[in-house]
């Protein structure tokens, strides 16, 4: 099969197998406008998704988006709104309406797919360094605060408590971390989304000081162990720049783009 093939397959699944309930494991509700699945989350978040724009045309999309808005304006507990597209996507002038309906775009991210067993293989650690799942609320909390900061973001208790909130509800996702001398250096999550054949890898981040000594890798790797204890045969992961060559090393491929778009009522 060539590489083109290989990618257009990876793409299919990931259009027909994430692109539905799967994708917003953590909602607190999702409507339904047309295409468009309109999701909230704790902390007055807002998210909007969908498998396609079903044909719209210019016109379509610019009703879509204002229809979009017009539903999240209208419940005061949201205060800012993620519009995520994919570079794939049949969708005229999505980029300029979103402008002109307050949004603001990210960096693009690659969307990645591969076999998790490509990625399962043993990675050596630097001397000291290990990795664990982490369950308790401190280290939850420790490992959200080294993320935020990682991002340059300041640091908030808003991640960890939904993450906090999605183990309670013991809905498979798992959190990992690297360790040095007690201090959390690296870590990310794993999600197996039932009914697919798919696990993501999210919210990878490593403190750049330890940087380039594979310990990313080592963690992506135990990552897709466990995904194949799930049953899970797929990685899926949006990366930015720099995690993208890492994942593209272990044998995923990068088969779009996604940029998320982003709003925050004034």
């Amino acid at each position: 099969m060539t590489q083109p093939d290989i990618k257009a397959r990876l793409l299919a699944a990931y259009d027909e197998q994430l692109r539905t309930d799967a994708e917003t494991p953590s909602a607190l509700t999702v409507a339904e406008r047309g295409p468009l699945r309109l999701v909230t989350f704790l902390g007055g978040r807002g998210f909007i998704t969908y498998r396609d724009l079903d044909g719209a045309d210019q016109e379509g999309v610019r009703r879509l988006v204002s229809e979009a808005m017009a539903y999240f304006e209208g419940l005061p507990e949201i205060t800012k709104v993620e519009w995520k597209t994919r570079g794939h996507d049949h969708a005229p002038r999505l980029h300029e309406t979103l402008l002109e309906h307050g949004f603001t775009a990210d960096a693009p991210e690659s969307i990645m797919i591969g076999k998790a067993r490509a990625l399962s293989a043993d990675v050596p650690l630097p001397d000291g360094v290990t990795l664990r799942r982490v369950v308790d609320e401190p280290d939850v909390r420790a490992m959200s605060a080294m993320q935020d900061e990682v991002f340059g973001e300041p640091v908030s208790d808003e991640m960890a408590g939904a993450l906090l909130r999605r183990l309670s509800l013991d809905d498979a996702m798992e959190l990992w971390v690297a360790e040095s001398g007690g201090v959390i250096i690296s870590a990310g999550r794993l999600e197996p989304v039932p009914g697919t054949d798919f696990a993501g890898i999210w919210g990878g981040a490593t403190r750049p000081e330890w940087r380039g000594r594979g310990i990313y890798r080592a963690l992506t790797a135990r990552r897709a162990q466990s995904a194949l204890a799930h049953g899970k045969t797929l990685i899926n992961s949006d990366s930015t720049e720099f995690s993208r060559p890492i994942l593209e090393r272990s044998g995923l491929v990068k088969v779009s783009t996604t940029t998320p778009y982003r709003w925050s009522r004034s």
